[in-house]
This record gives structure tokens, C-alpha cells and sequence, in this order.
């Protein structure tokens, strides 16, 4: 096929989508071809992204910045419906003079309206994954070759690939010069290409937290320190900034707050309370002032405005009713509200409608009210525990075998922020030390049919070892999910750590629908079998999301060799009944 042929399918298709999209997005569709609407679309989403990256390749090695007003004439009259003979004629002249554009930056920024960052961007992966152009308008080969061999990929989303080529690019300055410099990227494209087959869900964390460490290098100690702290930045649209640089064993306990805070069903994260608690410090008025002995000598025999005096449009849920994408989990505030749902106000209602569940705040609005009634709350021996004040307890899973070879990622906390050995000791002189049997025969934290709840030591052990949902992809952290047994207790299973497993509370009753299996092998923690529909190779998985790259690597290789012993019928395992 020639190019004109081919740009004249480019401009068919286009139309083709155009047509296909005026239909699908005014009729009414079922739900099945709503989903395949949505699935066509994302693979055309796919191929689109890797068409651009080819057409910004093709723009730079041709030099079409170049082109004199008479070529770009002809463009413009072919349109997006050209002829065949409209497309021979726009075959181009460059010139050597002045031309409009001085670069193919400039060309796909003030031509084609692309967003001078966007443009730039494009052409980086480009140099990346497709090839490089010298000076002498040669291409030279991909400055990542292994990344471009995926990119080219069909069952790899180019999206993905594009993204992380953008990312090893930003620490080439930090990868060296030399030998050592290219072996380290080597090394980088090794591993994220082993995290893009495998699980792409979590390749990006992963591939993040690969360049993170590059880019950190093994800085002393003595340099950290110089550098944490607390820092004002300044007043802001009438909020006071705070920048907060702390070191990894002080952002343990800091997660493990926030975890407490964030979970409803503990007193530090009482949503109610919490409530109350920012009305104390804010000046909001609270359900304790409510009753007029507590209510402060400003706020008593003034205009009070009640519930229904309030302007509806001044509701948190409101000033921001979409879910905040910072948050961990879509489905965190699973009974969250529309704002645009809420009944209208009426002066003349007797009753009002009890206060929704206090859920449509953000995660970082409460986690701060929860650490201001940390720092402001009096709390005495025999007080209630107040809102915030949630014991951070911080599991540290220490591989002997990496502590033996003096490896520097052998203490991670349970929500896989490594230590570094000098943390990991001091956490042993000052922490409060639970002997937990992570492999071998357990029997010190196994009950057998003794009871049928799991015990505090054994939901500490799971949580410390399995750090998080077994979903793979699933960033719900341990704190957040629930226990789950195996073995049905009514049908004579055992609570033992061999029978169970960690699940968040969506995919704990997604397991018990068949939505998806988990499968038990001795010797191994539980792995899940997505089905069919949604993995087509059956391929044994784990989440990895909260175990460092190293240990998400070995999980994934572990799977992986688990996965071909059972297609071989060299392995023995079993199906945890639904």
C-alpha cells in the first residue's frame, strides 16, 4: 500500500468514528453494547495514542517544519475528506529559507493547536521508543530499546509505555555517565517491562517508586536530617501552607494514622465525632451546641442559624461534589451523596432530614481535623478516646535472609515504605516487638476449631504479612480490610493463617459471589484467578501494590513459575470454595 492510500484509510476512519459515535451517543443502547461501545473506544484510544507518537516521529525525521506556504495550501484544501488526487498533491516542498515554524515543536503547537508541553512530551517518547534524530537528519535507534520492543506490543497498552518512557526519561541526568550509567538503565528497563507485562495496574507505583530511588541515590543519613522538617510556605487564597519532609520510618507512622483516622469504624475515625471536632477549632456550629450549657458565651442568646438556615450551596459536598483523585480508592466513601440529590430547603419542613453519613468529605480535610484534635484536644488517662486519637501501630516485616547479606531493603513497614538499616534499628530498641511467625508452621498463631473468629495476634500476623486486599491492583491497605477464611468454618474449615486471607470488604463479597478465586498452595501465601472475561490467559496473580519494586519482582517471577507448574500439572493446588 502507498501513503497516499494509507493517509486516505486515516481520513476514512476518522469519519467512520465520527459517524459511528453521532449514532451510539444518541440512541438508547442495552447495557451490553453500551460496554462493548466502551471497549472498541478504548482500543482505538490505544492505537490513536501510538499514532501520534509515530505521526511526531514522522514530522521531526521529514523536517515539515520546513514546508513552504504552497505545501501547507494543499493540506488545508484536502481537508479531512480528501480524494486520492488531493493527497498525491500534497507530497510537499521544504525549503532552506524562513519558513513559518522553526521547529516540529513549533509546527504541532501553533499549526495543530497541541499544547506546547504535549508537543514536547510526544517527541521525548518518541526519541524513546521509536528512534532519535541527529543533527544530519539520520534516525538513530531508541534511546530505550527494550521499552520500545513493548511499545510496539498490540496486547500492551502504548499508554502505559509512553508514560513510563516519559518517567525513565526525567532521571537520565541521575542514571551516570559511562558503563555503570548505562547498565543502571539497562537495569530500569528491565524491570519495567517485567512490571507492564505483568501486572499493569500496579506498573505505574511500581515504576515510580523505581525512579524515586534513582533519583534519591544513597544519600547519608546526616544529609536526611539536614533536610526534614516542617516548613511555612506562606498564605495562599486565605490558607496557611505547610510543606512536611519527613523520613520514611516517620512516614510509617504517619500512614498508619491516617489509616486509623480514615477507617469509620474506629474511634479515631468516628465520623460523627470527627464532625464535632472541626466545629471545636473552626468555630462551626456543632450538634454539642446543641445543648446551651456547652455552648461558648459568643454563641449564646445570638442569631444562631440553625439547619434550616443553611445555604445548601455552602455544604462540603458541594464546594466539591466529585471524588477527590488523590484518594486511595475509588470506592472508599461508598456511601457518599450527590449533592445535587439532597432535598431542597424548606422553612416550613417541622422534621429535617437526619444528616447524611459524614463521608462526602475528603480524605485529606479529615485526616487533617483528625491531627488538629491530635495537637489541640486535652486528653486525660480516664477521658473518652476523642476523634484522632488513634494508637499508629507500624508492622516491620524484616527478611532475614536480606538482613544476613546486609541488603539495603530487608525492613519494610506493612504499607511498603522500606527502612533503611539504621531506622530498622531503632524501631527494634524502642518499638514493642510481637514475635510473628510469617512462614513456617505457624502453629503459635494457628486455633484450629478452638473458636471462629480470628485472634488479634493473627490478624496482626496476616496484616503484616499480606500488607493489603488480595485483589490484584487493589490499593485498599490492610487496616481497611477484613479476615477472610478459606475454608467456610460451617463446613469445618480451620482458623489458621494457612485458611485465610486479606480482602477489603468490595472484593471479601466479590470472592463469595465467584467473581473471582483464590487459589491455595502449600508453602505460599494465596494467589487469586481472575476469570476468563477479564483474563483470557489465566494466569496466576498477586497484588503487589504495596511491596516495593524488588519485592514486587520477585512476587511477579514467583507467580509467574507457579502459574507454568500448574498448566504443566507439576503443581498441586486448590480452590478456596466461595
Amino acid at each position: 500500500m502507498d501513503t497516499a492510500q494509507a493517509l486516505k484509510d486515516l481520513a476514512t476512519a476518522a469519519q467512520l468514528t465520527a459517524s459511528a459515535t453521532a449514532v451510539l451517543s444518541q440512541t438508547d443502547l442495552t447495557a451490553g453494547h453500551a460496554a462493548y461501545f466502551a471497549l472498541l473506544t478504548e482500543h482505538l484510544g490505544q492505537q490513536q495514542s501510538r499514532t501520534q507518537l509515530h505521526a511526531a516521529h514522522a514530522l521531526r525525521r521529514t523536517g515539515a517544519h520546513k514546508l513552504d506556504q504552497a505545501s501547507f495550501q494543499a493540506i488545508t484544501d484536502a481537508g479531512t475528506n480528501p480524494t486520492l488526487e488531493q493527497i498525491e498533491a500534497t507530497h510537499g516542498h521544504t525549503i532552506a529559507g524562513r519558513t513559518h515554524f522553526k521547529s516540529a515543536r513549533g509546527l504541532m503547537h501553533d499549526w495543530l493547536d497541541i499544547p506546547r508541553s504535549t508537543a514536547g512530551d510526544r517527541l521525548v517518547q518518541a526519541d524513546c521508543l521509536i528512534g532519535r534524530i541527529d543533527e544530519a537528519g539520520q534516525q538513530l535507534d531508541p534511546w530505550l530499546p527494550e521499552l520500545a520492543a513493548t511499545f510496539t506490543d498490540p496486547t500492551v497498552d502504548p499508554r502505559l509505555v509512553a508514560a513510563t518512557a516519559s518517567k525513565l526519561h526525567s532521571a537520565r541526568k541521575d542514571l551516570g555517565e559511562g558503563k555503570a550509567g548505562r547498565d543502571k538503565l539497562r537495569q530500569l528497563q528491565a524491570k519495567s517491562v517485567a512490571f507492564l507485562n505483568a501486572e499493569p495496574k500496579s506498573a505505574r507505583k511500581h515504576i515510580n517508586d523505581l525512579v524515586a530511588e534513582v533519583k534519591s541515590g544513597k544519600r547519608p543519613l546526616k544529609a536526611l536530617l539536614e533536610c526534614i522538617g516542617i516548613f511555612k510556605r506562606g498564605t495562599r487564597q486565605g490558607l496557611v501552607e505547610y510543606v512536611l519532609r519527613v523520613l520514611p520510618s516517620h512516614a510509617a507512622f504517619i500512614e498508619a494514622f491516617f489509616a486509623k483516622v480514615d477507617n469509620p469504624a474506629t474511634v479515631a475515625g468516628n465520623r460523627e465525632r470527627l464532625k464535632d471536632a472541626e466545629a471545636h477549632f473552626t468555630g462551626e456550629p456543632g450538634s454539642d451546641w446543641d445543648d446551651e450549657e456547652t455552648m461558648p458565651d459568643w454563641a449564646k442568646g445570638g442569631n444562631r442559624s440553625g439547619p434550616d438556615d443553611e445555604d445548601p450551596d455552602d455544604s462540603p459536598a458541594a464546594d466539591d461534589p466529585d471524588e477527590d483523585p488523590g484518594s486511595d480508592d475509588p470506592d472508599d466513601d461508598p456511601d457518599s451523596e450527590d449533592p445535587d440529590d439532597a432535598p431542597a430547603d424548606s422553612s416550613d419542613s417541622q422534621t429535617p432530614e437526619p444528616a447524611a453519613p459524614w463521608e462526602e468529605m475528603k480524605p485529606e480535610r479529615r485526616r487533617l481535623i483528625g491531627l488538629m484534635a491530635l495537637l489541640m484536644t486535652n486528653r486525660t488517662t480516664d477521658s473518652q478516646p476523642e476523634p484522632g486519637f488513634g494508637s499508629a501501630q507500624v508492622s516491620i516485616v524484616m527478611n532475614w535472609e536480606k538482613m544476613q547479606r546486609q541488603a539495603q531493603d530487608f525492613a519494610v513497614t506493612s504499607s511498603g515504605i522500606p527502612l533503611s538499616p539504621g531506622e530498622a534499628r531503632a524501631a527494634l530498641c524502642t518499638a514493642g516487638i510481637y514475635p510473628l511467625v510469617l512462614n513456617g508452621a505457624s502453629l503459635p498463631l494457628d486455633l484450629g476449631r478452638t473458636q471462629r473468629l480470628f485472634s488479634k495476634a493473627q490478624g496482626r500476623a496476616i496484616r503484616a504479612a499480606y500488607r493489603g486486599c488480595s485483589y490484584p491492583g487493589c490499593s485498599m491497605p490492610a487496616e481497611r480490610c477484613e479476615l477472610d477464611h478459606l475454608d467456610p468454618w460451617e463446613k469445618g474449615g480451620l482458623t489458621d493463617i494457612a485458611s485465610a486471607d486479606l480482602n477489603c470488604p468490595i472484593h471479601h463479597i466479590g470472592r463469595h459471589c465467584g467473581l473471582f478465586r483464590t487459589v491455595k498452595i502449600a508453602g505460599h501465601r494465596p494467589l487469586v484467578l481472575l476469570s476468563t472475561e477479564l483474563d483470557p490467559e489465566q494466569k496466576l496473580r498477586v497484588n503487589t501494590y504495596f511491596m516495593t519494586p524488588n519485592e514486587a519482582l520477585d512476587a511477579e517471577a514467583m507467580a509467574q513459575q507457579l502459574t507454568i507448574g500448574w498448566r504443566a500439572g507439576a503443581l498441586a493446588l486448590e480452590f478456596a470454595e466461595a
